[in-house]
């Protein structure tokens, strides 16, 4: 039986995957087919609604498991996208240790966390209801993005929070925080993000990247990191494309 994905973070097993930003279903099942460990479907910053997130989640169903960033903190999101099917979360932009309690709790439900219980796709429409309810707490994975210079700050505090599968470090947004958009190399994000990897190393709490390309994923594995997001879809996309345009015309 394959292992959940909140297993193997638990583990620390090297998790490969990609983002989803197109709300495509035949994009998905696409990567779906290719091996990856997981797919990062992003209602951040993709044009996602909760049905085209559904679509999704339905075609790559029993393929890969699938962690959904949800667009903010917010109680909503999170539980519309875990009735969806959601295998975990990814939540943007915590800063501080009550927002990790209240990302960990709007994923659990009672007694643990605070999610409304429903009829969706997660529970079989109902016909899974009572066995979903039961492994639902230990198996949905809780992934908190740190991403702010304020996060790094407050890092010894957030990874004493219960219920935390994985720390998601954004380098691109960190950069910004601190004054140096886009310079994730710059000594001072590197000393940030080393700051957070050595606090949740100790409190052995997983830890994820992204990388754009496949050449950046090598030395954070080495590192330790173990959820590792390569490219964007409408980068391997375009990429593919263009190598194919400037080949022939060499």
């Amino acid at each position: 039986m394959r292992k959940l994905l909140h297993q193997r973070l638990s583990k620390k097993e090297i998790c490969l995957g990609t983002i989803i930003s197109i709300p495509s279903p035949e994009t998905a099942e696409v990567l779906a087919l290719c091996d990856f460990d997981w797919l990062f479907i992003d209602m951040e910053h993709g044009a996602f609604d909760i049905a085209a997130l559904q679509g999704i989640l339905q075609a790559v169903a029993g393929r890969t498991p699938c962690l959904v960033r949800v667009p903010s903190l917010d109680e909503a999101w999170i539980k519309k996208s875990l009735d969806c099917g959601a295998d975990g979360i990814i939540i943007p932009h915590i800063s501080s240790a009550g927002e990790a309690e209240k990302a960990v709790a709007y994923c659990k439900y009672p007694p643990v966390g605070t999610r409304s219980v429903g009829l969706a796709r997660a529970q079989g429409y109902g016909t899974s209801f009572a066995s979903y309810l039961d492994r639902a707490n230990s198996d949905v994975a809780v992934v908190l993005q740190i991403e702010h210079i304020d996060a790094v700050s407050r890092i010894e505090e957030i990874v004493r929070v219960e219920g935390i599968d994985c720390l998601f470090v954004g380098p691109y947004d960190l950069s910004a925080s601190m004054g140096l958009t886009g310079r994730v190399q710059d000594p001072k994000v590197v000393e940030a993000m080393t700051t957070v990897f050595r606090c949740a190393s100790a409190a052995k709490v997983s830890l994820g990247i992204f990388v754009a390309t496949r050449d950046e994923a090598p030395s954070h594995i080495k590192t330790g990191y173990t959820l590792i997001a390569v490219g964007v879809d409408m980068m391997l996309l375009s990429g593919a494309a263009q190598r194919i345009v400037d080949t022939l015309r060499k």
